[in-house]
């Protein structure tokens, strides 16, 4: 225990954007580690996805809830449930679309095409929010759905099912992060991340029902692992995005495909082909520029309104 408490204090010592780095670094490597658990077990154990996604949702509760006794439980109090319905039912619906995409995916080309979720939020905010996007975030949305073309390859060779589900799952998944922007303005993250477990798990449980097996001893083992696995994650990845820009931590995430190739050639037998890192690289590099640009943007408005409030 004094280790880790040595070790916390040289860690928050470090300048916060080496922390970002090293929180976004961290992430990626834990989401990819999830995956590769969820698509094993879709796989090999033929524990069906929509199994996996119910006890990812149900399980990531017991992992929130030190922090909700910690905050005694004030992140459950809201005003705008219907809306957090409404986010739980749309990320749930994304999230039964990828666990089964990535059952019958490679993991690298699944990671890959999972990159594409901004460039649809971007469109989806222009039309719901009324974010104007000029030309050269235009440009950087086309490069990344060419760097989509490369990978999946339509016309050149068969489209399966899986790239299907992961590109239909991270649309879904880009309405969720519409609805999240809109919470963000009255709801805590907290908030906004434990309501999305209790809506989530009995959408799921109710298609989970359908292909039901009680997993073995071994197998709820690698549902707990993975339920601590995607909620540390998320917790930090936004934490990461909390301590520095986003132009400084989001070149980080592009290792989730260098673990996403590691991984899936070591446990899968999986060898990434040339152009899914070419489109995933166009894919990642495109994305990063929106980010980066929307978070420049919203710097530039701050003074602005600070000067017409003054």
């Amino acid at each position: 225990m004094s280790k880790f408490i040595v070790f916390k204090h040289y860690v928050d010592r470090l300048p916060a954007p080496v922390r970002g780095v090293l929180l976004m670094a961290l992430a990626a490597a834990m989401f990819v580690c999830m995956h590769a658990i969820i698509r094993d077990l879709g796989k090999n154990a033929e524990l069906h996805p929509f199994e996996i996604a119910f006890f990812r949702s149900f399980l990531g509760l017991f992992v929130l809830a030190p922090l909700l006794i910690r905050q005694r439980f004030q992140p459950l109090r809201t005003n705008n449930m219907k809306l957090l319905f409404l986010r739980g039912a749309v990320n749930a619906a994304a999230m039964l679309m990828f666990f089964y995409g990535l059952s019958i995916t490679p993991l690298a080309e699944a990671t890959a095409l999972g990159f594409t979720a901004p460039l649809f939020a971007t469109l989806l905010a222009m039309l719901f929010l009324g974010e104007v996007v000029r030309i050269r975030r235009w440009i950087a949305i086309l490069i990344g759905f060419a760097g989509t073309l490369v990978i999946i390859q339509p016309g050149v060779t068969d489209v399966g099912l899986g790239p299907i589900l992961i590109l239909s799952a991270t649309i879904v998944w880009s309405f969720a992060l519409i609805i999240i922007k809109f919470l963000t303005r009255t709801e805590s993250s907290v908030t906004i991340t434990v309501y999305a477990s209790v809506f989530l798990s009995p959408i799921t449980l109710v298609a989970a029902s359908f292909f039901w097996r009680w997993p073995t001893v071994e197998e709820a083992g690698w549902l707990c692992l993975i339920a601590v696995l995607g909620t540390i994650a998320q917790i930090s990845m936004n934490q990461s995005l909390k301590l520095a820009d986003a132009s400084v931590v989001l070149p980080v995430d592009f290792s989730k495909l260098i673990w996403a190739a590691f991984i899936g050639f070591f446990i899968f037998d999986e060898l990434p082909d040339l152009y899914t890192w070419i489109g995933g690289a166009m894919i990642f590099v495109s994305t990063t520029y929106i980010a980066v640009r929307e978070s420049r943007l919203k710097k530039q408005a701050v003074p602005s309104s600070d000067k017409a409030s003054g």
